[in-house]
């Protein structure tokens, strides 16, 4: 991939259904109060991309975080990160493909929902098997198409909350109506965190695809830069224009955020326009997330953590198998949009959320410990983010807070019980490969952890 094609994926590769879809659960479940969540998680985004930037500049590789995990934690922890972050992609893969279908389908009612999926699912897997170059261009392309459909809503919504649109303006009344600022309560915000966390996934792909560029710590670092004002344009501003246009427990703002809310601008054949591009952008999601799951299976399976067969390249150096794997779930996924056309996106966007924290801890951890090493073995290390360790105890610490307050709101705890349930599983396999490899299964000896220490 080219530099251009690595700093437009960090801007569109989180512009998807977590934005366009799951903004909508969000607001659901904390009201207004959600921009809070977004704030929140915003924030420990910022500095675990800072974190990752760092190491990928170090030691660029394409099975990233689980890379450095492994490097700081040990194989077993490694193996557990990757694999968790394969399963939660592969479900992603899977909601972008329901969600797009869920669209198009009410948009143009001609074909049933699992077909379209099934088409969708067929189309991305074909172009992640044409190669990296042609994934990179595809990619640029449908960014830019995204930045610029989030841009124009942007636009629109502020005329719209200045009179500027056929519907009066709204003022600001839905931020204190219909219960309030917090009609839910601190609860509310706990619970629209993990939602909220699902919105941000797909940053970390940056991490991944760096590795197949020309001069990875140099790109890297100016796509890791855009993830600041993106965050706070992006999400804050399009979610903020959602709540004030319309009241938060809209039953409108729950299906289609984004079309709803130029709806309700008296705009209508302007939302129909955008819910073509969000198909798109969706779409356009799906493919990255589909080539972010093959690279990191492919990874774990060079390092001796996933089946022998997940590494083989064909003359492309497409790695056929990994994206093969990396879309089983996706083709199963079709069947449960036979199955259960309308319960199937909930459940997917509501099992994600919980495993990217996981991720995140990984990162901030994995760099504390290896940025520390390599100070005290006197190696280089490319550039450094201000403030640290100050900052990464701090993502630590919102993060534990995070934690603590899903804990106290059932659907949210059982998804982070269930996400450390299945940790532990991995955690175990990890350890007993890790054994018959002849390595420790936590912590990696002195002699393999200084030579696998990221340099430059």
């Amino acid at each position: 991939m080219k530099a251009r094609h690595l700093v437009m994926m960090s801007l569109g590769s989180a512009i998807g259904a977590g934005l366009f879809i799951g903004s909508g659960a969000g607001i659901a479940a904390a009201g207004p109060a959600v921009l809070i969540s977004y704030a929140i998680a915003g924030l420990v985004v910022i500095i675990m991309m800072r974190a990752l930037g760092e190491m990928v500049a170090a030691a660029p590789a394409s099975g990233a975080f689980s890379v450095y995990t492994e490097r700081a934690l040990g194989p077993a922890a490694g193996f557990t990160v990757g694999w968790l972050w394969w399963i939660q992609l592969c479900l992603v893969i899977a909601a972008e493909a329901t969600a797009s279908a869920q669209l198009l389908s009410g948009l143009w009612p001609v074909f049933p929902q699992w077909v379209l999926a099934l088409v969708f699912m067929v189309v991305f897997t074909a172009i992640n098997l044409l190669g990296v170059g042609k994934f990179g261009e595809f990619e640029f392309w449908f960014s830019m198409l995204k930045v610029g459909a989030v841009v124009a809503f942007l636009i629109v919504g502020i005329v719209f909350l200045f009179g500027g649109t056929p519907a009066d303006p709204p003022g600001f009344s839905n931020l204190t109506e219909h219960g309030g600022f917090f009609p839910m309560g601190v609860a509310g915000v706990a619970a629209g965190l993990l939602v909220v966390a699902f919105a941000f996934g797909g940053i970390e792909i940056v991490a991944v695809a760096a590795a197949e560029t020309d001069d990875p710590a140099r790109n890297v670092s100016r796509a890791i830069r855009t993830i600041v004002w993106r965050i706070l344009l992006f999400y804050m501003g399009s979610v903020a224009l959602m709540v004030i246009a319309l009241p938060w427990d809209s039953d409108s703002l729950g299906a289609s955020p984004f079309v709803a809310t130029l709806d309700a601008a008296g705009l209508p054949g302007l939302g129909a326009v955008l819910g073509i591009v969000i198909v798109i952008a969706l779409l356009s999601s799906l493919n990255a997330n589909l080539y972010g799951a093959s690279r990191m299976v492919f990874s774990l399976s060079e390092r001796g953590l996933a089946p022998r067969g997940l590494h083989w390249l064909n003359n492309r150096r497409v790695p056929v198998a990994a994206v093969m794997a990396s879309t089983a779930f996706g083709f199963l996924g079709v069947g449960l949009n036979y199955l259960w056309a309308e319960e199937i996106l909930g459940i997917l966007l509501n099992i994600v959320g919980s495993t990217l924290i996981v991720t995140w801890l990984a990162t901030l951890v994995s760099h504390l410990i290896l940025r520390r090493r390599a100070h005290r073995n006197g190696e280089p290390w490319p550039y450094s983010a201000r403030l640290f360790p100050w900052t990464n105890v701090l993502a630590l610490v919102v993060v534990a807070t995070i934690i603590g307050l899903g804990l106290t709101v059932a659907d949210v705890r059982f998804q982070i019980l269930a996400t450390t349930a299945l940790v532990v599983v991995l955690m175990v396999i990890g350890a007993l490969i890790s054994r018959r490899r002849g390595r420790s299964s936590l912590v990696e000896t002195t002699r393999d952890s200084q030579a696998s220490t990221p340099a430059p």
